[in-house]
């Protein structure tokens, strides 16, 4: 062994790009059959148990799989039977692969692996030419072969380098657990041959979507030779549906006439939150050799359309003119608009667009709707609807939302396009109402985090795209000008101060959801409005993000909604910029950099909150309660207000929960656990237990 040697990541890099990464089985899993007695003492059902255990010499067919793949992938590469195309070196997530030295589709596979989908696309193509030459391929047939290419494909995605074993589950993490390439040290491999999994598996999953997608339709028949599926199966509907399903760009829908439609149900592309296209290329390589022989006319590309992609993705703009982030966000928005604009054109009068959205990012929401609006339609009604289960990679540890906004829009008609200027300043009262009167419907339906700003935008953006187009009386502030005219410069754009955008409409939402967040998390006797800006940025990045790492940018518009500034007031102070993202400090982070800020609060009540967490951590309560008596905090409101809020917020330690906080969380969870502590001494009287303790003391009852 030689534990005491670091290698670096840059080292292990090299070494996978010169080929010198192996694989070395770790473990194998195992079910075994347990007998069971009932108390009767007759038998009962026997039980599956799973088990673990260390791999054996037998076990280990590595030298055998390398001598099949050496015969057999000259020949299937010379058939076009597995990926010959290389990883794209220009994209936003294909980058990552490449680092470990896998630039080829088909490295994203084991041997062992590729041997299997390998063999998988050879008997595929096997049987699709048996059936060519005798002329069964019928068009039944034909879908037959589709739905086998996508059993094959889903296979793919739970069997390849980057799938990972769960151990809660006892089973196999997909390849696009997240959103990315992201390469995984140890990943789980699935027997294809086993009895129920493998291919078993595959085909029944596939299958099942199948049955589910038929119900949805009346009771189709085959002429000759009777029902296709069992009368019981498939509920009759009269009269029948006249289904089209096309395979088209959605802003040119030339397959419809004006007005037909009664209603459009979209799940637009997130801005920059998934490029689909660069993911699509790991199971599109593999479609094209199988399905892409029934259906040719679908997989004329060497890979897929990233040029025409509705997304905001920066790496189609490196190198340009105005950056490649705002190029990106520009071009999202302008493709978003020619879909709506189409979809507006098949609209019937009164029809309606259902869109499902959520991104964190303001410039997201604000570059969709401004899409919207000039499509031609208005926003009439949003709701929160929980989506991200709770488990889910995307959201896990993570500062992200757990819910999709549904916005419904209607198209406006022409009676509705005012000639005179409406003026923001009459309007923005109307939008602070509209957020005012949701918020706490919000709340009552479970909406938590991060989840309340966003559900918030909904009735802003309805009420704002009531009047629009809107004009400002007068011109934007100073400093947001100058911020957009160099936005707009970059663009060869003339920028306009006098106009009003959805973003406005977004800071009036995040203020309102600010000033009603502090007055839930502290006494009404206490005004939390009274906060200052650094100490309400801490507690509401806290109860907004439950994250001590969120995105820069959304710092930035939360600082702007509390009144402060973040580069000079919090950053270097309380939180720390890395990369694109914010990071905020614990009472410990801070005291080592001798940063914890005047004990007495005078540049904000956080400092004073850190100072005291610190001294009950590295020395007693007693101590730090004197520093407090010492400064006359224990008799300041907004001192008691803040320590309320904060103890609201921070993660519970593992003291009160019995479980321990991720490597992230724990540093704030011993801030909680010493502040509480110091409540329960010396504030008991004036502060009484956070609301956030009852939950567990309700479990545990």
């Amino acid at each position: 062994m030689d534990c005491e040697r670091v290698i670096s990541g840059d080292e292990i890099k090299r070494q996978a790009r010169n080929g010198e990464m192996g694989h070395q089985l770790y473990a194998v899993v195992y079910k075994k059959r347990v007998p069971r007695i009932l108390k009767s003492g007759k038998p009962g059902r026997d039980k599956w148990v799973r088990g673990y255990r260390a791999p054996r010499p037998s076990d280990d067919n590595r030298a055998e799989i390398a001598k099949r793949l050496e015969e057999k992938l000259p020949e299937w590469l010379a058939l076009d039977m597995v990926p010959s195309e290389r990883i794209p070196d220009d994209g936003n997530k294909t980058t990552e692969p490449q680092r470990y030295g896998i630039y080829h589709w088909r490295d994203l596979f084991a041997p062992r692996q590729l041997l299997c989908h390998g063999i998988g696309v050879e008997v595929y193509r096997e049987m699709l030419d048996a059936d060519i030459k005798t002329g069964k391929l019928t068009e039944v047939r034909k879908a037959a072969y589709g739905y086998l290419a996508l059993a094959l494909d889903k296979l793919l995605n739970y069997n390849n380098r980057g799938c990972r074993w769960d151990n809660t589950t006892g089973t196999i993490r997909s390849m696009f657990d997240r959103h990315d390439f992201a390469f995984v040290w140890s990943y789980g491999e699935m027997a294809p041959l086993l009895v129920g999994l493998g291919y078993d598996w595959a085909i029944r999953e596939t299958a099942k979507c199948v049955g589910e997608l038929v119900a949805l339709l009346p009771r189709p028949t085959d002429t000759d030779n009777g029902p296709i599926f069992d009368e019981e199966d498939v509920p009759p509907v009269s009269p029948p549906p006249n289904l089209v399903i096309t395979c088209k760009s959605a802003d040119n829908l030339d397959h419809i006439a004006d007005g037909q439609i009664d209603a459009v149900v979209m799940d637009p592309p997130y801005y920059d939150n998934v490029m689909y296209a660069e993911l699509s290329d790991f199971f599109y390589v593999w479609l094209k050799r199988t399905a892409g022989y029934v259906f040719p006319e679908l997989f004329r590309r060497r890979l897929t359309d990233k040029d025409n992609e509705a997304v905001a993705n920066p790496a189609r703009h490196r190198g340009e003119k105005g950056g490649a982030k705002a190029r990106a966000g520009k071009e999202y928005q302008e493709r978003m608009a020619a879909i709506f604009q189409e979809c507006r054109r098949v609209l019937k009068a009164d029809g309606i667009m259902t869109l499902m959205f959520t991104h964190k990012a303001t410039g997201a929401w604000d570059a969709l709707t401004v899409g919207l609006m000039e499509a031609g339609f208005k926003i009439t009604a949003s709701w929160p609807i929980n989506t991200e289960a709770p488990g889910s990679l995307h959201i896990k540890d993570k500062a992200a939302a757990n819910s999709t906004i549904f916005l419904v829009c209607r198209p406006r008609s022409a009676e509705e396009q005012s000639s005179e200027d409406v003026y923001w300043e009459d309007v923005e009262p109307k939008v602070a109402r509209a957020v005012q009167k949701r918020v706490a419907q919000f709340e009552e339906a479970g909406i938590r985090g991060v989840d309340v700003y966003l559900a918030s935008f909904g009735p802003a953006l309805e009420e704002f795209s009531r009047h629009w187009p809107l004009r400002r009386g007068t011109p934007r502030p100073a400093d947001v000008e100058k911020r957009r005219r160099r936005q707009t410069e970059l663009f060869e754009e003339k920028a306009d101060p006098y106009a009003a955008t959805p973003e406005d409409a977004l800071e009036v939402a995040r203020r309102e959801v600010k000033r009603w967040r502090l007055e839930q998390l502290a006494e009404r006797s206490r005004p939390a409005g009274d906060m200052d800006g650094r100490t309400a940025f801490y507690v509401l990045a806290w109860d907004a993000f439950r994250a001590p790492r969120f995105p820069y940018d959304e710092a930035l518009k939360l600082a702007r909604a509390v009144g402060a500034d973040l580069e000079q007031e919090i950053v270097g102070r309380t939180a720390a910029k890395a990369g694109q993202n914010l990071v905020l400090w614990d009472s410990g982070e801070r005291a080592a950099k001798s940063n914890l800020g005047p004990s007495d609060g005078s540049r904000g009540m956080i400092d004073a909150l850190h100072r005291a967490a610190h001294l009950a951590r590295t020395r007693t309560l007693e101590d730090a309660r004197e520093h407090l008596t010492k400064l006359r905090l224990h008799q300041e409101p907004r001192f008691l207000s803040a320590l309320e809020a904060l103890l609201e917020v921070l993660p519970v330690s593992k003291s009160y929960t019995g479980f321990d906080l991720p490597t992230g969380l724990a540093a704030a969870g011993s801030d909680f656990e010493a502040l509480n502590n110091l409540r329960r001494l010396a504030f008991s009287d004036e502060i009484g237990e956070p609301e956030q303790l009852k939950l567990w003391q309700h479990d545990e009852g």
